[in-house]
């Protein structure tokens, strides 16, 4: 199977033509946003950390600030405040459904974020079953599983293929294969179709880590033939405390319920009945109303602005970060897949004679530039693309030692940020 082949459906369908009915850009909250730097000046804060956490977008607290006035329960009162709040909750279900092109049956279930929604199915997955994950992996995929075949980071994309293909064939019962579609340490592009094709040969499913690919690419599940997604709106421009897990309902449908507690059964005696529809029945209490409203807000937002602008900016913004860290010596970029294999918004990267805390220190405090250091949740990964063996000190996130500086753009991010960036680095390159 060829690259192009592996990758062809995680091309967005508009790249082909602009569309007649796509909107500007959206702006972001915080694009004026000014911040002290050495020696006392205010200058424009350069945000280049939306791995981490995304900026909201305009059109996103809009919608929050419009629901909040008639803001209530939802699914359990008859006052009109109740009744509209509640029309809201499901509307952005059905946002959040046609956003990733799921299939009509599938469920959609409101949760915290990605983490969350991977811990939920965790707990729905049938008994017995063994899970398949790489250690390229965010922790959020790579830990919650009972039983887990863990696969080493594989030299090319078909490599990938053919390890789920061989991990796969040698399990009975039950199995998940779990793969991210954009990795957050590197930001290329995983081939979910390929993958999804192997694990439905081996009566497997799949879920796929989405929440690095849905702010840059768009995602069709259907298309992809993919069991489950998850995804954070904290990194999808809607920064209210809501994700989603959407997908098959059977095994939802049937595992333990993730929440116990009111809206989550149907009636409670000497024994309780549950609901067997998963959206109730993993979505016990009063539910983060506002927060789903965001995460549709955000999925319309991008969707009306049309995949084609959005892609074109950032293809150009990341070209210009890459080809100019590659132009300064003592920069090295982390890649599992070499240089040009697609990848999405994200570029991390080590400078000789610097810790990767020193860097991005010095990028904030001198520069005005946010990044991310460390190892990105994702420890086994980071010390592979390093080169470096686990221990004692590698135990934490936040921990400089063989860790490394992750720039990331999207909505907001400027040719003038990436310059400065650039700049920067170079400059503390020559001190050394």
């Amino acid at each position: 199977m060829s690259t192009l082949t592996i990758f062809s459906s995680t091309r967005t369908p508009e790249a082909a033509a602009p569309s007649a009915t796509s909107r500007p850009i959206p702006a972001v909250l915080g694009a004026d946003l000014e911040v002290p730097v050495k020696g006392g000046r205010l200058v424009g804060y350069a945000n280049l950390d939306y791995a981490a956490s995304a900026p909201c977008l305009e059109p996103v607290s809009a919608a929050v600030t419009a629901a909040l006035p008639a803001y209530s329960s939802v699914h359990r009162g008859a006052g009109y405040a109740s009744q509209l709040t509640t029309a809201r909750y499901e509307q952005a279900r059905h946002t959040v459904r046609a956003f990733v092109g799921a299939r009509p049956d599938d469920s959609v279930i409101f949760t915290r974020n990605t983490t969350d929604a991977t811990n939920l199915l965790a707990g729905c997955l049938p008994e017995g079953t063994t899970t398949v994950v790489f250690d390229t992996e965010h922790h959020a995929s790579l830990l919650p599983w009972r039983h887990a075949v863990r696969l080493a980071p594989p030299a090319f994309p078909g490599e990938a293929v053919r390890a789920a293909d061989e991990a796969l064939a040698a399990i009975e019962g039950p199995k998940l294969l779990v793969v991210t579609a954009a990795s957050n340490v590197t930001g290329e592009l995983w081939p979910i179709a390929a993958l999804a094709h192997i694990a439905h040969r081996h009566g497997a499913r799949i879920l796929v880590d989405a929440a690095q690919l849905v702010p840059h690419r768009r995602l069709n599940l259907t298309a992809l033939d993919l069991d489950y997604v998850a995804f954070s709106g904290h990194k999808l421009y809607a920064p209210f405390g809501a994700g989603a897990l959407v997908g098959r309902r059977d095994w939802l449908a049937e595992g333990e319920p993730y929440l116990k507690g009111g809206g989550a059964v149907r009636s409670v005696g000497e024994s309780v009945e549950w609901h067997d529809d998963p959206e109730p029945r993993h979505e016990a209490g009063t539910p983060n109303v506002l927060g789903a409203i965001a995460l549709a807000a955000a999925c319309d937002a991008l969707t009306a602005t049309g995949w084609t602008a959005l892609v074109r900016e950032e293809e150009r913004l990341i070209a210009r970060l890459r080809s100019g860290l590659a132009s300064i010596d003592g920069v090295r970029e982390l890649s599992l897949w070499g240089d040009d294999h697609p990848r999405v918004g994200i570029v991390s990267f080590t400078v000789a004679g610097y810790s990767a805390r020193e860097v991005a220190e010095a990028l904030s405090g001198e520069y005005g530039i946010g990044v991310r250091d460390g190892k990105f949740c994702a420890h086994p990964f980071v010390r592979h693309l390093l080169g470096t063996s686990g221990g004692a000190s590698d135990g934490d996130c936040a921990d400089d030692t063989g860790s490394a500086v992750r720039a990331s753009i999207g909505i907001g991010s400027t040719q003038e940020h990436v310059d400065r960036l650039i700049e920067a680095v170079r400059d503390l390159v020559s001190r050394c």
